[in-house]
């Protein structure tokens, strides 16, 4: 049976989110219940979300979420891959203030299958499992890119720092299962700007590329940092997990830090290894 997902990205910022979304909209294994965009200018990144969608010919709802983190300020306040939607044909209205009803509505529809796939800051997340305590033991399982998972040690990552409120709400909730993907595996697996070039020759890939190319003014490499945690839902031998307690401390300028602890017992299961060219197979063997 297909894999229900829902995602929540921060898609437009840094380019893995859109590779990731063309990655699910191209895995046959998965069943993509609908998308919830958060930071700063959500319907934007709705925008670049719903282009991707329409190059499938996929009907996905998609629902922008918060702009601003539940109590610290933003710092992440623009998409700039919405630079290139002009070039794509893309939604431009969608329903406003709703993210969380609609997040609420399809886990309830869906009790026990629903795996909940988050790659950007935790603030939609933090107020779904606020605001409807019941919806964590709803899910079938709750997978994040988000941390950086040294032993003992406090470590800082965006997605788990861009809302330390949130990211305490949701480490704090109880799913079926709860894995996370941090920068200790995710930075292994990257691909130089010039490959990108000759393998994103795809029609999924080829506004990916478009994007991209705003993302390669300011550096020369993608790191699959959210792709990577998608491919773990239907390849479970692309990254090994160890189970282990994470905590949320404070950091500089109210920004949490994650302090990670190995335990057989713990609630959490983090990667710990992954096996990059197993991974790049499987992605490129999807997206076709």
């Amino acid at each position: 049976m297909p894999v229900k997902v829902v995602l929540d990205t921060d898609i437009g910022s840094d380019i893995d989110d859109a590779v990731c979304l063309a990655y699910l909209l191209s895995q046959p294994e998965c069943e993509l219940l609908g998308i919830t965009t958060v930071t700063g200018e959500p319907v934007r990144r709705a925008m670049i979300a719903s282009a991707l969608c329409k190059v499938t010919g996929t009907d996905v709802p998609i629902y922008p979420g918060e702009a601003d983190p539940i109590e610290v300020e933003q710092a992440q306040k623009t998409a700039p891959q919405a630079e290139a939607l002009d070039r794509w044909e893309h939604d431009e209205e969608f329903p406003i203030g709703e993210a969380i009803d609609f997040l609420y509505g399809t886990i309830r529809e869906h009790p026990g299958e629903v795996v909940l796939l988050t790659i950007g800051p935790l603030t939609n997340i933090g107020l779904l499992f606020s605001d409807h305590p019941d919806v964590p033991e709803l899910l079938k399982g709750l997978v994040m890119m988000a941390g950086n998972y040294v032993d003992g040690v406090p470590m800082t990552e965006w997605n788990s720092s861009g809302d330390p409120d949130a990211t305490r709400i949701v480490f704090s909730s109880k799913p079926p299962y709860t894995r996370a993907l941090g920068l200790n595996v995710t930075s292994k697996v990257n691909m130089k700007s010039g490959d990108v070039r000759k393998r994103f020759s795809t029609p999924v890939l080829e506004p990916v590329l478009d994007f991209a190319e705003i993302w390669f003014r300011g550096r020369e490499v993608i790191t699959f940092h959210d792709p990577l945690a998608a491919a773990t839902l239907f390849d479970g031998g692309i990254c090994e997990f160890r189970r282990g307690r994470v905590e949320i401390v404070s950091g500089e300028k109210s920004r949490s830090m994650i302090l990670w602890k190995p335990c057989q017992d713990g609630p959490h299961e983090v990667a710990v290894e992954v096996d990059a060219g197993r991974y790049f197979d499987h992605f490129f063997a999807t997206v076709i």
